[in-house]
Protein backbone atom coordinates (compact mmCIF):
# COMPACT_ATOMS: atom_id res chain seq x y z
CA UNK A 1 0.00 0.00 0.00
CA UNK A 2 1.44 3.39 -0.97
CA UNK A 3 1.68 6.31 1.40
CA UNK A 4 -0.91 9.06 1.00
CA UNK A 5 0.30 12.08 -0.97
CA UNK A 6 1.72 14.96 1.03
CA UNK A 7 -0.49 17.96 1.74
CA UNK A 8 1.66 20.08 -0.58
CA UNK A 9 1.18 17.62 -3.42
CA UNK A 10 -2.58 17.49 -2.95
CA UNK A 11 -3.12 21.25 -2.45
CA UNK A 12 -2.37 22.13 -6.08
CA UNK A 13 -5.09 21.48 -8.61
CA UNK A 14 -5.03 21.98 -12.35
CA UNK A 15 -8.08 23.61 -13.90
CA UNK A 16 -6.55 24.39 -17.28
CA UNK A 17 -6.84 27.39 -19.57
CA UNK A 18 -10.38 26.48 -20.64
CA UNK A 19 -11.57 26.43 -17.02
CA UNK A 20 -9.97 29.78 -16.30
CA UNK A 21 -11.42 31.24 -19.50
CA UNK A 22 -14.88 29.95 -18.56
CA UNK A 23 -14.58 31.50 -15.10
CA UNK A 24 -13.82 34.85 -16.77
CA UNK A 25 -16.67 34.50 -19.25
CA UNK A 26 -19.25 33.39 -16.68
CA UNK A 27 -18.41 36.19 -14.25
CA UNK A 28 -18.37 38.79 -17.04
CA UNK A 29 -21.77 37.63 -18.23
CA UNK A 30 -23.52 36.96 -14.91
CA UNK A 31 -21.81 39.33 -12.45
CA UNK A 32 -19.92 42.00 -14.41
CA UNK A 33 -19.51 44.30 -11.40
CA UNK A 34 -17.95 41.46 -9.42
CA UNK A 35 -15.65 40.05 -12.11
CA UNK A 36 -12.47 41.85 -11.04
CA UNK A 37 -12.71 41.45 -7.25
CA UNK A 38 -13.88 37.81 -7.47
CA UNK A 39 -11.10 36.81 -9.89
CA UNK A 40 -8.49 38.58 -7.75
CA UNK A 41 -9.79 36.98 -4.56
CA UNK A 42 -9.95 33.50 -6.08
CA UNK A 43 -6.50 33.99 -7.58
CA UNK A 44 -5.12 35.04 -4.20
CA UNK A 45 -6.62 31.93 -2.61
CA UNK A 46 -5.02 29.81 -5.35
CA UNK A 47 -1.60 31.30 -4.64
CA UNK A 48 -1.02 28.99 -1.67
CA UNK A 49 -1.45 25.89 -3.83
CA UNK A 50 0.79 27.31 -6.56
CA UNK A 51 3.45 28.11 -3.98
CA UNK A 52 3.19 24.63 -2.46
CA UNK A 53 3.54 23.13 -5.94
CA UNK A 54 6.66 25.31 -6.37
CA UNK A 55 8.06 23.98 -3.07
CA UNK A 56 7.57 20.39 -4.30
CA UNK A 57 8.92 21.16 -7.79
CA UNK A 58 11.99 23.13 -6.63
CA UNK A 59 14.19 20.37 -5.14
CA UNK A 60 13.39 17.86 -7.87
CA UNK A 61 14.15 20.33 -10.69
CA UNK A 62 16.90 22.50 -9.22
CA UNK A 63 18.43 20.63 -6.29
CA UNK A 64 17.51 23.52 -3.99
CA UNK A 65 15.71 22.21 -0.91
CA UNK A 66 13.56 25.25 -0.04
CA UNK A 67 12.68 28.59 -1.63
CA UNK A 68 14.58 30.37 1.18
CA UNK A 69 17.76 28.62 -0.06
CA UNK A 70 17.35 29.85 -3.65
CA UNK A 71 20.09 32.24 -4.75
CA UNK A 72 18.59 35.54 -5.93
CA UNK A 73 20.73 35.34 -9.08
CA UNK A 74 18.83 32.20 -10.13
CA UNK A 75 15.35 33.54 -9.37
CA UNK A 76 14.53 34.60 -12.93
CA UNK A 77 15.54 31.28 -14.51
CA UNK A 78 13.93 29.14 -11.81
CA UNK A 79 10.61 31.01 -11.84
CA UNK A 80 10.50 30.97 -15.63
CA UNK A 81 11.07 27.21 -15.67
CA UNK A 82 8.45 26.63 -12.96
CA UNK A 83 5.70 28.78 -14.47
CA UNK A 84 6.35 27.32 -17.92
CA UNK A 85 6.36 23.74 -16.60
CA UNK A 86 3.06 24.31 -14.80
CA UNK A 87 1.34 25.79 -17.86
CA UNK A 88 1.26 29.48 -16.93
CA UNK A 89 3.87 30.55 -19.50
CA UNK A 90 7.46 31.66 -19.47
CA UNK A 91 8.35 34.70 -17.39
CA UNK A 92 11.19 37.07 -16.80
CA UNK A 93 11.53 38.63 -13.38
CA UNK A 94 13.59 41.78 -12.85
CA UNK A 95 13.75 44.79 -10.54
CA UNK A 96 12.08 48.01 -11.68
CA UNK A 97 13.38 51.00 -9.77
CA UNK A 98 14.18 50.47 -6.12
CA UNK A 99 10.75 49.36 -4.96
CA UNK A 100 9.25 46.87 -7.41
CA UNK A 101 9.75 43.74 -9.43
CA UNK A 102 8.33 43.24 -12.89
CA UNK A 103 7.11 39.89 -14.07
CA UNK A 104 6.86 39.80 -17.87
CA UNK A 105 5.42 37.08 -20.08
CA UNK A 106 4.83 36.95 -23.82
CA UNK A 107 2.70 33.79 -23.52
CA UNK A 108 0.82 34.12 -20.20
CA UNK A 109 -2.00 31.58 -19.85
CA UNK A 110 -4.75 33.91 -18.62
CA UNK A 111 -4.46 36.40 -21.45
CA UNK A 112 -6.56 36.13 -24.59
CA UNK A 113 -4.99 38.42 -27.21
CA UNK A 114 -7.31 41.03 -28.63
CA UNK A 115 -10.15 40.41 -26.19
CA UNK A 116 -9.98 43.46 -23.90
CA UNK A 117 -9.40 47.20 -23.72
CA UNK A 118 -7.69 47.02 -20.30
CA UNK A 119 -5.35 44.54 -18.59
CA UNK A 120 -7.50 41.57 -17.58
CA UNK A 121 -5.31 38.94 -15.89
CA UNK A 122 -7.07 39.51 -12.57
CA UNK A 123 -6.83 35.90 -11.35
CA UNK A 124 -3.09 35.97 -12.05
CA UNK A 125 -2.64 39.27 -10.21
CA UNK A 126 -4.17 37.74 -7.09
CA UNK A 127 -2.28 34.46 -7.45
CA UNK A 128 1.05 36.20 -8.01
CA UNK A 129 0.46 38.49 -5.01
CA UNK A 130 0.06 35.51 -2.71
CA UNK A 131 2.91 33.57 -4.39
CA UNK A 132 5.43 36.44 -4.17
CA UNK A 133 4.29 37.30 -0.65
CA UNK A 134 5.08 33.74 0.42
CA UNK A 135 8.36 33.80 -1.48
CA UNK A 136 9.47 37.09 0.11
CA UNK A 137 7.91 36.55 3.53
CA UNK A 138 6.25 39.98 3.36
CA UNK A 139 2.88 41.28 2.12
CA UNK A 140 3.01 41.93 -1.62
CA UNK A 141 0.54 43.44 -4.03
CA UNK A 142 0.53 42.78 -7.78
CA UNK A 143 -0.93 44.96 -10.51
CA UNK A 144 -1.00 44.17 -14.22
CA UNK A 145 0.02 47.22 -16.27
CA UNK A 146 0.39 45.68 -19.73
CA UNK A 147 -1.65 42.80 -21.12
CA UNK A 148 -1.63 40.69 -24.24
CA UNK A 149 -5.43 40.71 -24.03
CA UNK A 150 -5.40 44.36 -25.11
CA UNK A 151 -2.76 43.53 -27.74
CA UNK A 152 0.30 44.59 -25.75
CA UNK A 153 3.39 42.55 -26.62
CA UNK A 154 3.49 41.06 -23.14
CA UNK A 155 1.68 40.76 -19.89
CA UNK A 156 3.56 42.84 -17.33
CA UNK A 157 2.84 42.57 -13.64
CA UNK A 158 4.28 44.94 -11.05
CA UNK A 159 5.01 43.36 -7.67
CA UNK A 160 5.69 45.64 -4.73
CA UNK A 161 4.50 46.53 -1.26
CA UNK A 162 0.81 47.43 -1.13
CA UNK A 163 1.70 51.04 -0.21
CA UNK A 164 4.03 51.36 -3.20
CA UNK A 165 1.44 50.02 -5.64
CA UNK A 166 -1.25 52.28 -4.19
CA UNK A 167 0.98 55.29 -4.97
CA UNK A 168 1.71 53.96 -8.48
CA UNK A 169 -2.01 53.37 -9.10
CA UNK A 170 -2.94 56.89 -7.96
CA UNK A 171 -0.23 58.42 -10.14
CA UNK A 172 -1.34 56.35 -13.13
CA UNK A 173 -4.91 57.65 -12.63
CA UNK A 174 -3.42 61.15 -12.92
CA UNK A 175 -1.80 60.26 -16.26
CA UNK A 176 1.74 59.25 -15.25
CA UNK A 177 3.23 56.03 -16.52
CA UNK A 178 4.06 53.26 -14.07
CA UNK A 179 7.78 53.47 -14.88
CA UNK A 180 7.76 57.21 -14.15
CA UNK A 181 5.80 56.61 -10.94
CA UNK A 182 8.44 54.13 -9.78
CA UNK A 183 11.43 56.32 -10.71
CA UNK A 184 13.38 57.85 -7.85
CA UNK A 185 12.73 61.57 -7.46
Amino acid sequence: MSAPPSTAATEALTIGRAGLRQLHDSLSRDAPDLTVPVLQEVGFAAGAGVFQAFCVWLPAETGVARPDDLDAGRLNDVLSAFFQATGWGSVTVAPLGNAALVVDSSDWAESLPGSAQEPMCFFSSGMLADFFGRLSGEPVAVMEVECRSRNDERCRFLSASPDTLNVVYEQMKEGRGYEEALSPV
